[in-house]
């Protein structure tokens, strides 16, 4: 069998492949966060496809907290018979799908709403001025997650994901540059890892024990005022520590500085991270060749590969790469006549 198709396995989730669907907003849903048509459309389509693990976009747990006025919500019971009919479908169709709970913070752009941070400095002049949160604010958005969380069991989700990467409001207080709080949540490396570290633990909290939580990490932050390398080393070490399974590799987002990307660009911070850590890691990072992948998973050095645009040109990645690799067994039967083995 090949590296790419072969199965994982952590606690509860069982997954027929090492291919991961990176979460992407899609911006399809309305002032409601509702799953729109589209949603099932989109998602159902990378199940057919085979994708081992579909993450689904960052999906708000407070209003406030959406990156746009269309993103998917959480926020409210209301939601979750949309969510819980989506995971079915995906079910139904051979995938696994976890959801990725968000915060926006300063980037937020939630419509009419202001948005808060942990400190009051806006991310560009493209963006609103945030509110610094204050504690009872801290408290709501812990609560925001807790009940995210908890709505997302009672939908079904394999796993669930946080996201703590790309400038969001987690990342925003790891990093310095956006953290200039002077109270217990800033400072030093250990201030600013206890919203974080607050938010796992509510999230775990009402998790079952064998339901596995990933957490998405900017590993750098290209710009200097950030946090170093070195320091994300620390927080993923406490974030494991904490409960987290697996994590989930990206860079970037804090800032407006943009690095040089290139095939696998990203995939040396995750080797690094489990090669230290001993964790768990999904790697990500313009990743769309089957032999890309191959050599990754072959060579021990990510354990998962997130496709995130190539999986948008083609829901069908997973079964041309089987074809490629002469595995067509996970051809779905409807299929087969588009892969015919003689040829």
């Amino acid at each position: 069998m090949s590296f790419l198709l072969a199965p994982f396995s952590l606690k509860s989730l069982d997954l027929p492949n090492r291919v991961v669907m990176a979460p992407m907003c899609m911006y399809c849903s309305g002032e409601d966060g509702l799953v729109t048509q589209w949603h099932r459309i989109h998602y159902g389509a990378r199940a057919i496809g085979r994708v081992g693990l579909i993450i689904q976009e960052a999906t708000a747990v407070e209003k406030r907290g959406r990156l746009s006025p269309n993103d998917l919500g959480i926020w409210d019971d209301g939601q979750v018979k949309g969510l819980k009919e989506m995971v079915e479908l995906i079910h139904e169709n051979g995938s696994k799908v976890a959801i990725q709970l968000g915060h926006g913070g300063r980037k937020a752009r939630p419509g009419k709403q202001g948005t808060i941070a942990p400190s009051g400095i806006a991310f560009s002049k493209d963006f609103s001025t945030p509110g610094e949160m204050e504690n009872k604010d801290i408290k709501s958005v812990l609560n925001a997650f807790k009940e995210g969380a908890e709505r997302a069991c009672e939908a079904g989700y394999d796993a669930i994901e946080l996201h703590g990467a790309h400038g969001y409001l987690i990342h925003q207080f790891l990093s310095p540059h956006s953290n200039r709080r002077q109270d217990k949540y800033g400072g030093n490396l250990e201030n600013r890892l206890r919203f974080p570290l607050e938010v796992i633990k509510v999230v775990k909290g009402v998790m079952p024990s064998e339901k596995v939580l990933m957490i998405r990490i900017s590993a750098v932050e290209y710009f200097d005022g950030g946090y170093s390398f070195a320091d994300m080393l620390r927080a993923a070490g406490a974030f494991i520590d904490a409960g987290v399974d697996v994590l989930d590799v990206s860079t970037g987002g804090a800032g407006l500085s943009a690095p040089r990307v290139w095939p696998g660009y990203q995939v040396p911070y995750a080797q690094k991270i489990k090669e230290e850590l001993g964790a768990p890691v999904i790697a990500c990072g313009l990743l769309t060749e089957p032999g890309m992948v191959e050599e990754l998973i072959g060579n021990q050095r990510t354990d998962l590969v997130a496709l995130g645009r190539a999986l948008l040109r083609d829901p069908n990645w997973v079964l041309n790469a089987a074809s490629e690799l002469g595995e067509n067994n996970i051809i779905p039967k409807p299929y087969k006549r588009a892969y015919p083995e003689d040829i």
